[in-house]
């Protein structure tokens, strides 16, 4: 039931677990400036209190001592709404249930635990009233969540694809921009703080899938976890690559895709070549983008930082300004719409398009070959480029030639089966730089 205006709470207790980059920044704002969220809530927010392991331990940003304490437990049994910043699955998980569990609205940045255990979480948020708000779980500060949630309810979304982890954009910016080595570029990004000393969960795409399942959920309103992401990180992708790409008018990025096929809804996570003249092409640095088709809307680009305190902060609090509204009148919590239930498939009959190279050698009847392959399977090629390879080492002596093929759009089944069939000819002595295109035909 909404409160009445005289029963209205005037101030409401925020518990904050967590104390990294990100909390120190919202347990800052919320110390600095709660007479401005004042007016935004309807009540003043009081920061009672901030969960860490260690309440001793030394931090880069000073927090007043008086509100850290290891008793998270306590501290989300006293709040009217709970912050969670922690990170990983346990103890996180546990606690955000106890305070779902009380009836209390929850803001959370953990895509880890949203994409492993969304369902179970909001199932806890409705059967008490509340809502489990997460903005800042995907793509940092670009508000994405609500208005996939929201905004476009109406619509009939067919695809959202996007640049979701701003390591690997910066690393593979690097190599577009400077030629620089994939391990060059690495070490780059995590001299500047781009990448963590163990880059693995961006690197490998675990972060951009978590990202997918979540946001895939909710364009195309079903559940989905992390297990249902097909996923290929950007280890394998060389200087040679983005040099071709960039020769033939595009660039490599590592996209996250989550788009209603024939038999339901495939999510991916994967290295794909985009034409230069397309929005995302433009995203540079630590950036991210995820671009958005629906049949009302059209096409439609939410850009910005994708990381950092202040602007996953930002994300953070405007989860909490708004659960806060919903606490001081008193109304009842709003989830996501899950009841369309579309399966999470496979690749294999994703609509798609893959270029590859070949090392063959400098004779006629070659290309002859290997379009036969091609058109024996169905599949038909879009460009066609040959140089001469000199001086190979691969091949010492003999006269090569690197041919580098773009196919058309096809069932990924039978790209995939063309692919191999072509690996297998006596002419073709190697198979690279085999990479997802995304571009019409």
């Amino acid at each position: 039931m909404t409160h009445a205006p005289d029963t209205r709470p005037d101030v409401v207790r925020i518990a904050l677990l967590g104390a990294g980059n990100v909390g120190a920044e919202v347990a800052r704002v919320l110390l600095e400036q709660p007479e401005e969220l004042a007016r935004r809530i309807g009540a003043r927010p009081e920061l009672i209190g901030i969960a860490v392991r260690d309440t001793s331990a030394q931090r880069t940003v000073e927090l007043p001592q008086q509100l850290l304490t290891t008793d998270a437990e306590s501290l989300i049994d006293a709040a009217d709404a709970v912050v969670e910043l922690t990170g990983g699955i346990e103890p996180a998980r546990t606690r955000i249930l106890r305070a779902l569990n009380a009836g209390k609205p929850v803001v959370s940045g953990n895509k880890a635990l949203l994409a492993r255990h969304g369902q179970e979480l909001h199932e806890a948020a409705e059967a008490s009233g509340t809502t489990l708000n997460y903005e800042a779980a995907v793509a940092g500060a670009i508000p994405i969540v609500r208005p996939v949630l929201e905004s476009l309810s109406g619509d009939r979304i067919r695809r959202v694809l996007g640049i979701m982890n701003g390591t690997t954009n910066y690393i593979l910016d690097q190599m577009d921009t400077t030629g620089a080595s994939f391990d060059d570029a690495l070490a780059e990004a995590q001299r500047l703080g781009f990448a963590e000393a163990d880059p693995t969960a961006d690197v490998e795409g675990h972060d951009a899938a978590a990202k997918v399942a979540i946001l895939g959920g909710l364009a195309f309103h079903s559940w989905y976890t992390i297990d249902d992401v097909y996923c290929r990180g950007i280890r394998g992708i060389t200087a040679e690559d983005v040099e071709a790409a960039r020769s033939a008018g595009f660039v490599i990025k590592l996209l996250g895709v989550a788009e209603r096929v024939s038999s339901g809804v495939n999510l991916r996570v994967v290295p794909t070549m985009i034409p230069r003249t397309h929005p995302l092409a433009s995203v540079h640095g630590g950036y991210n983008a995820v671009f958005v088709e629906a049949d009302g809307a059209e096409e439609l680009m939410f850009y910005g930082p994708g990381a950092g305190g202040g602007p996953t902060a930002s994300a953070v609090l405007g989860d909490l300004v708004s659960a806060l509204r919903r606490v001081v009148a008193g109304g009842p919590g709003i989830g996501p719409v899950v009841h369309a239930g579309l399966p999470a498939t496979g690749v294999d009959d994703v609509q798609t398009s893959f270029s590859l190279t070949l090392l063959c050698p400098d004779q006629t009847g070659v290309l002859a070959a290997v379009a036969g392959v091609f058109a024996e399977h169905g599949v038909s090629v879009s460009t066609m480029r040959q140089d001469d390879v000199r001086d190979d080492p691969r091949r010492p002596g003999e006269d090569l030639a690197e041919i580098r093929i773009v196919t058309h759009r096809a069932r990924n089944a039978d790209l995939v089966r063309t692919v191999e069939a072509v690996r297998g000819l006596d002419v073709v002595y190697d198979l690279s730089g085999l990479i997802r295109v995304e571009a019409d035909d």
